[in-house]
Parts: C-alpha cells; sequence; structure tokens
C-alpha cells in the first residue's frame, strides 16, 4: 500500500473499507476524521490480536466521505450487511417481525402479517415472535370478536360459522351486528393495541353505562364483558404508562458476548431474544453494544426507547440515527427490567457456552467410537418418509461442530420408484446429494449417518463407490428393540467386513448421534406431511384446461364447495362468471 495514499487521505467524516489480496474487504469502520482514524491502524502497535492480524492482512483499503457521523453510521451498517466482513462483528441474518393488522374493508379484519408493510391498513407491532401475536389474536377473539377470517370466507357466507357459536366472532358477515357497534368494536381494540388501555377502558364504561341507562342490556352485557377481559390484563400489567421499549443488557465470559433484548410494549413484558455477535473476542461491551444497535435496529421500527446497561460514547449519535431515544440511567419504575435482562444475559451466556463445552466432548467421544483420524466437524444424516409408498421424500441434515445448520437441509422428491422400496429412496438421495456437490465443487462431510439397516448403508456405499468419494465415514444407525432411543446400533462396513456397535444410553456420541437422527426424521416426516397433503388437497378442477385461479375461486364462492359443485347441473355452472357452456360440459365430466 502506497504511503502517499495514507498522507492524502482527507479529513472529513465517512466510511473505510480494508482489503486484502484478493480485494476482498475484510473490515469496514466509520470515522469522524477519516486520515487520522485510518492512519492510526498503521502508526503505532496494538495490543489486541485481533487488530494485528486485521493489519497484517490489509492490503489495500477504500474510503466513502459523508456529510455527517450519522450518515457514516447508515452506511457502515449496510456495508457490513453487504459484506459480511471477517473482522467485524457481525450478526445472524435479520429476520423479519410479525405485526397485528386491521384492514380497511367494510366490516375490517384483524389479523397476523409478517413483511413490508406497504398495504394501507393498521399496523401494531413489531411484536418478538408468531407465538406471541398469535396468543395476542386469541385474546382480541375473547374481548372484542372481531372477524379474523379470510375475505372469501367472509364473502361466501350465508349464515354464522363456528366462531359465533362459541362467542368469539359477531358475525358482521350475516349482519349479527350492526354496522356501528362493529365499527365500535373496531375501534376499542385499536385503542388497546397501541397500548391506551385506559382510554379504551373508559370510552368502554360510558358505552356500557348509556347502554344500561337506554335498556340495552345485551349491548350492556357485551361491554361488561370487554371490560372483565381488559381490566385482568391491566392488572397483570400495571405500568401501562411505559410506552415501548426495548431493554439491551449485554454479558461477557471467556471472549463470549451475549446481547439480551427484551420486548417491553405498553408496560408488560412480551418476549425477549437473545444474540451471539461474531468476531468479538477482545472487545469490550460498549464496543459490542455501540456496534450492535445499528445492524440490529437500521430497517427495521426502533421503538420509542432504548434502555441499555452500558453507558456508549456515541449514544447521541446512534439515537439520531435509530430516531429514538436512549436511557442508560433508568428510573425506579424501569430498573426492574434492567435487572431481569441482565440476569437473562448472564443465563443466556452461561448455557451457551456450557452448550458449546458439551458438543466438544461429544464429537471427541464421536471421533473414538468411530476411530477416526480427526474431529467429525461436519456431519450429514439421511432418511427416507412415506405414507404405503405414497409421497416419497428423503431428508438430509446438516450438522457443523454439534449444531444444527437449518439453512443447509436439504429435502428430495423421491420419483420413479416402486412405491414404498426404501432401499431405491436412499440410493437416489445420496446419489443426487453427492454428485451435486462434486459437481459444484462443495466441501464434503465428514461423517454421514444413514437411518435404517445394513441394506440401507449398503445403498450408500454402492452410491460412493460409484461417483468414487471415498473420504467419507458412512454409519448406519438401527433402531433398537421396541424402537426405544438409546438402543440404537450402529453399522459400519471396513475392508469388507460390517462391524456393529453397541453404546450404553448417555454416551456422549451416542446422545450427539440422537440428535443428528431424530432432527433428520422431523425433516423428512414434515415434508413428506406438505407434500401428501397436497396432494390430497388438490382441486380436480386443477387438471381442467380453462380453469385457472380466478374461475376456480369463482366456482368455490358460488356453490360453496367441491361437493356442491359436483352436484350442480351444467346450467347452474353457466351462471358463475367465465364459465361457457363448453366449460361447464367438461367440468361436469370430470367431476362425475
Amino acid at each position: 500500500m502506497a504511503p502517499e495514499k495514507l498522507k492524502n487521505l482527507t479529513t472529513q467524516p465517512g466510511v473505510y473499507q480494508m482489503l486484502d489480496k484478493q480485494s476482498m474487504v475484510i473490515y469496514v469502520g466509520k470515522a469522524k476524521n477519516l486520515k487520522k482514524r485510518v492512519s492510526s491502524y498503521f502508526s503505532k502497535t496494538h495490543q489486541d490480536d485481533k487488530t494485528r492480524v486485521l493489519v497484517a492482512n490489509i492490503d489495500d483499503f477504500d474510503v466513502v466521505i459523508t456529510d455527517t457521523e450519522t450518515q457514516a453510521l447508515l452506511l457502515e451498517n449496510e456495508l457490513i450487511k453487504q459484506h459480511k466482513p471477517r473482522y467485524n462483528i457481525l450478526l445472524k441474518d435479520a429476520k423479519s417481525y410479525p405485526y397485528i393488522y386491521i384492514t380497511n374493508d367494510k366490516h375490517p379484519k384483524v389479523g397476523f402479517y409478517r413483511g413490508t408493510r406497504h398495504k394501507n391498513y393498521q399496523f401494531f407491532g413489531p411484536y418478538p415472535s408468531a407465538h406471541v401475536v398469535r396468543d395476542s389474536l386469541n385474546l382480541l377473539k375473547k374481548i372484542f370478536k372481531v372477524r379474523q377470517c379470510a375475505n372469501a370466507t367472509y364473502r361466501a357466507r350465508s349464515r354464522p360459522c363456528l366462531e359465533y357459536q362459541i362467542a368469539l366472532c359477531s358475525a358482521p358477515c350475516v349482519n349479527k351486528i350492526s354496522d356501528k357497534d362493529y365499527a365500535q368494536d373496531v375501534k376499542m381494540m385499536s385503542l388497546f393495541l397501541s397500548g391506551k388501555s385506559v382510554q379504551t377502558l373508559d370510552n368502554i364504561s360510558q358505552k356500557m353505562q348509556a347502554a344500561a341507562k337506554n335498556q340495552e342490556f345485551e349491548l350492556a352485557a357485551h361491554l361488561r364483558d370487554q371490560m372483565i377481559g381488559l381490566r385482568t390484563i391491566q392488572e397483570q400489567h400495571s405500568s401501562q404508562s411505559m410506552g415501548n421499549m426495548d431493554v439491551i443488557s449485554v454479558a461477557t465470559q471467556e471472549g463470549v458476548h451475549a446481547v439480551e433484548v427484551l420486548f417491553v410494549r405498553s408496560g408488560k413484558q412480551i418476549g425477549q431474544e437473545c444474540i451471539f455477535p461474531k468476531h468479538t473476542k477482545g472487545k469490550d461491551t460498549t464496543e459490542v453494544l455501540s456496534a450492535f444497535l445499528p445492524l440490529y435496529y437500521l430497517g427495521k421500527d426502533t421503538p420509542t426507547q432504548l434502555l441499555l446497561s452500558e453507558k456508549l460514547s456515541d449514544k447521541t449519535l446512534i439515537a439520531q440515527a435509530l430516531s429514538t431515544k436512549i436511557i442508560d440511567t433508568p428510573q425506579k419504575d424501569k430498573r426492574h427490567f434492567l435487572k431481569i435482562a441482565d440476569l437473562t444475559a448472564q443465563e443466556n451466556l452461561k448455557q451457551h457456552l456450557a452448550s458449546k463445552f458439551t458438543k466438544r466432548v461429544q464429537l471427541k467421544q464421536l471421533q473414538t467410537t468411530l476411530n477416526l483420524k480427526t474431529l467429525p466437524n461436519t456431519m450429514e444424516c439421511f432418511d427416507i418418509s412415506h405414507t404405503m409408498g405414497e409421497a416419497t421424500t428423503a431428508s438430509c441434515v446438516v450438522f457443523d461442530k454439534g449444531l444444527p445448520k437449518i439453512k443447509k437441509y436439504r429435502q428430495f422428491n423421491i420419483k420413479n420408484i416402486t412405491p414404498g422400496d426404501d432401499y431405491a429412496a436412499m440410493n437416489q438421495a445420496v446419489f443426487r446429494r453427492y454428485s451435486r456437490l462434486l459437481k459444484d465443487k462443495k466441501t464434503l462431510p465428514d461423517v454421514v449417518f444413514i437411518d435404517g439397516g445394513l441394506g440401507q448403508l449398503n445403498q450408500a456405499i454402492m452410491v460412493m463407490d460409484s461417483i468414487g468419494v471415498e473420504s467419507i465415514q458412512l454409519v448406519g444407525v438401527a433402531k433398537g428393540e421396541g424402537r426405544k432411543a438409546g438402543l440404537e446400533t450402529l453399522i459400519l462396513v471396513k475392508d469388507g467386513k460390517t462391524q456393529k456397535i453397541n453404546l450404553p444410553p448417555h454416551d456422549q456420541a451416542l446422545m450427539l448421534i440422537n440428535h443428528i437422527r431424530d432432527e433428520s426424521h422431523r425433516f423428512a416426516i414434515k415434508n413428506h406431511r406438505q407434500k401428501r397433503g397436497k396432494k390430497r388437497t388438490t382441486s380436480a378442477l386443477e387438471g381442467i384446461e380453462g380453469i385457472g385461479k380466478a374461475r376456480r375461486t369463482a366456482l368455490f364462492n358460488h356453490f360453496g364447495g367441491l361437493q356442491e359443485l359436483k352436484q350442480a347441473s351444467v346450467e347452474e355452472m353457466q351462471k358463475v362468471n367465465g364459465i361457457s357452456p363448453t366449460l361447464a360440459t367438461k367440468i361436469a365430466k370430470t367431476l362425475k
């Protein structure tokens, strides 16, 4: 790297990218003064081992100038997510959080939503998990009785559904409630979801008293039940004035950091998430938290307050970038949330470190059991699933250093075999998996487990011989007596001889194998059920030329279902928009 490049560097704020000899971005940083910050990497001896290694690998650098530090922070965040540099603190791919939404229909619907909020609906959230949203929706049904059905179902109703019969919907679809009263229920629910439960209670109380005064006793009873439900929630979560807040605490041990995020909405804790950022060894907690906040929140809806366990030097800059208020000295009513976050972070970190230690022990034990030269860091497992030969699928799960890598899982729809032939299914799945890896020049696993006995294992051995793979240790996992966990037999074939290994039920290696085998079994069954369900629920109309999605929907909306359509005459079918006499005749012949 030319010294002139450093000498002539600007003193303006911006972002710098460190490049290695292959011009790969290995570090991204922001600076108030680019010249001063970038020069510091090369003008002094660094105490931090990681920084020394970084500097040793820098071959060049690029800079991007910005007008302000805030712009630099935003750009730094985008570049880190784009390049995932090996020396930056990184998070896993950010997931999108779920919301509750209310539509703007004549009779609005309340439901679950995840993704870009491009529709002109009311959105409430974000919530930490789908589980929390579904719990909330169940509660809303009991209190407000606002519909949650799909619009197609709503439009097709001619009589109330079961939700109305069990008092979980007011059935606006068939006018069991007036438009005015339904709109009031939607308004009250919207206030409640906005965190204005006190205002909601006051409004309902006034309407209940007015209804009782006007001798509208059924309406008064309905409003009374709403009040009881809301007051019960308010008693459980009395701190309603706190607004939306995330509480964030960082714990560290053995060079590993845990960042605990508590989600507090309208004064109640509704969930939490614990994140273990990468590349944090040697960093202090304030540095980790400072890098974490923009990576975690930029691009999402940030709550109105962030309560932190650390005092950050760039607190003002981050608060401005995230458009939120950062609190690092909480008042008494917020301190208990921070204490909960601290304790939870410490416990999650302890469990994380214990799990890593256990996995190392299990891998070492497995290496000894299978007599391997190296630690089996990468392992895969195959399983076959079908119902009497129907909808046969195969799963391949991938474990790295003893932990599942779900994004690398693969499923195979097995075709052109005799139904129920597990041997042929295993042969096809193993061939498709490893012939593809060889073609793409991808790394092969150290060990492959085959869920089954010697027959399935021999199929895998035949495939590996045919494609010229010798580096993989193949292991059959045969079920024990009564298919009980802990009684499995491991089967290996070495030098043409079959070797069977039975381990004690609590052997660390067997526990790891069972984890992998159970995960492959779960994944195979899940995919098989989806395939079988799709096959069984596929409409007979889908095979008729000229009947697309719009016409199928029109037919079902008109007749109410497939059975009713089967009983309809050709003349009745022609009454549906888009169904000609020719199509109606074709439908009748197909369904009868």
